[in-house]
Formats: structure tokens, C-alpha cells, sequence
């Protein structure tokens, strides 16, 4: 079956600002951050509505919206243009953020979510205070640091309610 796609590019710069300055009907599916590579360093689904895959099928997707991102850029008739931000489709939309040192973070969330952009620079935020400054945290491997995962589920519950 054909899935109904249409993707939407945003070039303009979104400023930062909270995550909880929200829509309360906000709900989202799962979180996917890849490596500079394309490798998946970081799965985790926040909702019972998000696919429950096996370990090698999310490999399979990360690496998906890892090459969507690329071709979406390569395909822009404008040069210079920025990579892919919002995909949206029937069920879902797809959000990205590019880091400046190559990560790509992937938020699935359902359609009319609002603020994923923020939401995004936030988790980012986290990432960095809570991964990177850890020192036992090697660049690039997969990661495991349950104060990230502590202070993601409490900003995904502020962002939801």
C-alpha cells in the first residue's frame, strides 16, 4: 500500500524558547537520535500507539529518516537550503534536528503536535548536560545515562500535559 506523504520544509530559523509553552493535547510517539554517521545511538517510545519493533527494525528506521533527511536536502531546488525539519503523513509527523556536530534527533509525534521544533533544542539541551559531560560516555556509541532518561521523561510529561 502507498503511504500518503507530504513533506513540508521549514527554512526559517526558529528561536528558542521553552517547551512547555505548549498546546495541551500534545502527544508524543518516540525518540530516535543518530550519530554523525547515520548509526542509531538513541531509541526510546514514549507511547503505547508507537510501533513496537524488533532491535534490528530500528536500525532499519533511524537509518530511514537518516536518508530522507539527506535526499530531501540533495532534492532542494534552492541552494544552500537547509536539511528536512517536518515530514508529515497520515499518521505521524516526523520532526528533525541536525546538531552542529553532526547528530540528528527524530521526534515522532502525532499529527497537529505543536512546538516539536522547541521540543527538539530542548532535548538537545539535555543531551549535552546530561551525555556528553558524562565522563564514562564514549562519542558516538549508543547511549545509556539514566539521568538523561530522568530528566527526558520529566520534560515529556511538562511538553504533554
Amino acid at each position: 500500500p502507498l503511504l500518503n506523504v507530504q513533506v513540508v520544509l521549514h527554512l526559517e530559523r526558529d528561536e528558542v524558547g521553552s517547551a512547555s509553552a505548549t498546546m495541551s493535547n500534545n502527544r508524543i510517539l518516540a525518540l530516535y537520535i543518530n550519530n554523525k554517521s547515520g548509526g542509531l545511538i538513541y531509541q526510546r517510545n514514549f507511547s503505547t500507539s508507537a510501533a513496537k519493533l524488533r532491535d534490528n527494525d530500528q536500525l532499519m528506521v533511524a537509518s530511514t529518516f537518516n536518508s530522507i533527511a539527506l535526499i530531501l536536502k540533495e532534492l532542494s531546488p534552492v541552494a544552500g537550503s537547509k536539511p528536512m525539519s517536518v515530514l508529515e503523513a497520515n499518521g505521524f509527523v516526523l520532526t528533525a534536528f541536525d546538531t552542529p556536530t553532526g547528530l540528528k534527533f527524530f521526534l515522532l509525534a502525532e499529527p497537529g503536535t505543536q512546538g516539536l521544533e522547541v521540543l527538539l533544542r530542548a532535548i538537545y539541551g539535555l543531551y549535552a548536560d546530561y551525555v556528553l559531560k558524562n565522563p564514562f560516555y564514549e562519542l558516538d556509541m549508543p547511549v545509556h545515562c539514566d539521568k538523561f532518561d530522568d530528566k527526558l521523561t520529566r520534560l515529556l510529561q511538562d511538553f504533554q500535559r
